[in-house]
Order: C-alpha cells, then sequence, then structure tokens
C-alpha cells in the first residue's frame, strides 16, 4: 500500500456530537528503531513485544463547530488537568494527517488522556499515547464511513499513529510486531506495522516483563533529538545494516524458540542503541549508574543459575527485565530480591505480552 491509499473516501454520515475512547499499550522494541528519514519513515526496520499493563486510555469527545473559524479546535487534558505544553505536539501531529482524516477542523475535539506509567521515562509514552488517540480519530471516521472493515482500520490507524511518533504504529495490534521495509518480511512496510508473519515458538507467546523504574523524571534528551543526531553519525550506516541483519537471525530464534540466542540479541540490540547515543555528537547518556548495577546483576544471576532472564533497554534509564513464563516464580524472586534497590522509590511494574489496543465502551 501506499499513502494515497489511506485518503479518506467520501463520508456518507455526518455526526454532530459523539465520544470515543481507547485503551492503546506501549511495546518494548527487541531490534530497535534509532533515526528516521522525512515523513516519520524510519532508517531501518524493528520488532516489538506488545506490552499489556503499560498502557495509555484516551477518550475524544467530538462536537460540531459553528464558528467558522480556520484551524483545528481541541483541548487536552493530561490525567484531569490541562496540559497546554503537549498541545503544540498535537496540532504538530493534526497538520499531518489532515489529508488522510479530512472531518478534523469540523469539529471541537476534548481529548482526555492517562497513563498507566510515568511519562517520559522510558516506557514509549509517546507510542501508547499517539497510538490511542489515532485510534480515537478513526473511530470517528468509522462512524462516518461504516463501510470500513477491520483490516483497513487497522492498518490506517497503524499509519496514522506513525505519523505522531514513529513506534506507535507497533502498539496498535499484538503481540510481536515488525515495522519498516525489509527484503526477506513479505508485506512489510515503512508507512505502517504488521504482525510478524513467520512461526513463533511458543515459549515467546507469553514472555513477561518486569519494568524496573529506575528514573521516573524527564529525559534530559528526547527521543525526538536522539533520531535526529542519526543523521551524519559516523556509525549509522553500520547500524542500519545490522538491524536488517538481525531480524535476518530472529526468524530461526522465535522459530525455534532459541533463548539463549534471543538473550544475546536482545541485550546486544539494547546496547547498540545507547552505544548510538553516547557516540552522536552532541553525545548524551540515559543510563545511570543503578541501570549498570542492574545490567551486571542480571549477567551475574544468569551465570550462577542458568536462569533465561534477560535485559533490554529503551531510550532511557529504566530497565525492561525480559524472561519465559517457565521462571517467572524465579525472575520475580530474583527482582525482589536484588534488582527493586536500584528502583526509585522501589518501583517497578510487572507487565507481559499483550494482545494490543482495545476499545472501552462508554460507561
Amino acid at each position: 500500500m501506499t499513502e494515497k491509499d489511506f485518503k479518506a473516501e467520501p463520508y456518507q454520515h455526518f455526526s454532530d456530537s459523539g465520544k470515543v475512547t481507547w485503551k492503546a499499550p506501549s511495546n518494548i522494541a527487541l531490534v530497535k528503531y534509532w533515526g528516521k528519514l522525512a515523513n516519520q519513515i524510519p532508517a531501518n526496520p524493528s520488532i516489538s513485544f506488545t506490552l499489556d499493563t503499560c498502557a495509555t486510555t484516551t477518550s475524544v469527545a467530538y462536537q460540531k463547530r459553528e464558528d467558522g473559524k480556520d484551524g483545528f479546535s481541541f483541548d487536552l487534558l493530561f490525567e484531569g488537568k490541562p496540559k497546554e505544553d503537549f498541545k503544540p505536539k498535537i496540532e504538530t501531529f493534526f497538520k499531518r494527517i489532515e489529508f488522510y482524516v479530512p472531518f478534523l477542523k469540523d469539529y471541537h475535539f476534548t481529548i482526555e488522556t492517562s497513563n498507566s506509567f510515568p511519562h517520559s521515562s522510558g516506557i514509549a509514552s509517546s507510542a501508547s499515547g499517539m497510538a490511542a488517540l489515532s485510534l480515537c480519530l478513526l473511530d470517528v471516521e468509522k462512524q462516518l464511513n461504516p463501510e470500513m472493515n477491520e483490516k483497513f482500520f487497522k492498518k490506517k490507524a497503524s499509519f496514522l499513529a506513525r505519523l505522531g511518533s514513529g513506534s506507535a504504529c507497533r502498539s496498535i495490534e499484538g503481540d510481536l510486531i515488525q515495522w519498516g521495509e525489509h527484503p526477506n518480511i513479505p508485506d512489510s512496510s515503512n508507512l505502517y506495522g504488521i504482525k510478524y508473519p513467520f512461526e513463533v515458538n511458543p515459549v515467546f507467546k507469553n514472555y513477561h516483563d518486569t519494568i524496573l523504574l529506575v528514573h521516573k523524571g524527564q529525559k534530559q534528551v528526547s527521543s525526538t533529538v536522539g533520531h535526529d543526531l542519526m543523521h551524519g553519525h559516523p556509525y549509522a550506516q553500520n547500524r542500519f545494516q545490522q538491524a536488517f541483519g538481525n531480524l535476518d537471525k530472529f526468524k530461526s530464534i522465535f522459530a525455534g524458540g532459541d533463548l539463549e540466542e534471543f538473550i544475546k540479541m536482545v541485550e546486544s540490540e539494547a546496547l547498540t542503541l545507547h552505544a548510538m547515543m553516547m557516540t552522536s555528537m552532541p553525545y548524551f547518556i540515559l543510563m545511570k549508574p543503578d541501570t549498570l548495577e542492574i545490567i551486571n546483576k542480571i549477567w551475574k544471576y544468569r551465570t550462577d543459575t542458568k536462569v533465561p532472564i534477560c535485559f533490554t533497554l529503551d531510550a532511557g534509564a529504566n530497565v525492561h527485565v525480559l524472561y519465559p513464563e517457565s521462571v517467572k516464580e524465579k525472575a520475580i524472586q530474583f527482582i525482589q530480591d536484588e534488582l527493586v534497590v536500584h528502583c526509585e522509590k522501589g518501583h517497578y511494574i510487572c507487565d507481559r505480552i499483550g494482545m494490543g489496543a482495545k476499545i472501552i465502551a462508554d460507561q
């Protein structure tokens, strides 16, 4: 599909007002996306586990405008309070997607959103947030054009979400989502995420992700800035080639349930992501001392016990501890005994693979 395929059909129904609510999960990349081209196109393909507990719930109430003014009209509430500093990002998003959802200027929107996890702390809040908002807007469009089928709905939602935040396109469906054109992955696209099309061993179908909240504050360097620093990065091209190759390697890992190779690939990808940050110009470090303490303890525990537990990192200091269902009790005990001490106020989130976004019925 091309961008033109997502242009809206002439609307058949018009509604004066209404309200829709969606809950969209975050996701954690196994092969990382870092660096992008124009129009939110990824510089390299990626693949992620869709999460379950870490999610954004967004409601969009819409009312037909009578003011005759041009431009977008919306109010934004984050966790019950006006959030003016979020509005420019929503304005930019609306400008990017107006061609594909042309009703945007016909309504005043009241957007209410909340997260189940701390914002701007490396748990991809922009992914879940933009996915939830995109689903709400597309739900409005589906009411204007009821003939839209579910398959196209999900694909267009992923397409729109990408224009808000690249990784958001991986938060529409679950459980294993691939994004970015790859010559060896059928139907892969830079425009939207797809469900991973190859065989996946059952061991990867019920994986757990315990997120250790090392730092819950604002990151000193945003992901947007970090992506931009890949332009002219001395190691960028090698990194992009590595990501393509790693996705090829994951095909046999997923099919065979090879946990040892899975661990090597996932941890290498996490460290490569942060290596790109540390070797950009200007360079920066998002890991904290406690991040490194956790990593070293995981390595030691795995060596001593042979329990297949590993880590990955997003663009932040927090650590995602990944492990299969079969070792859940041992992993949780280890986390509580050894790792929680490195979390801010002892806080952590127990999550697991999820199956994607859900519509929330009106109460």
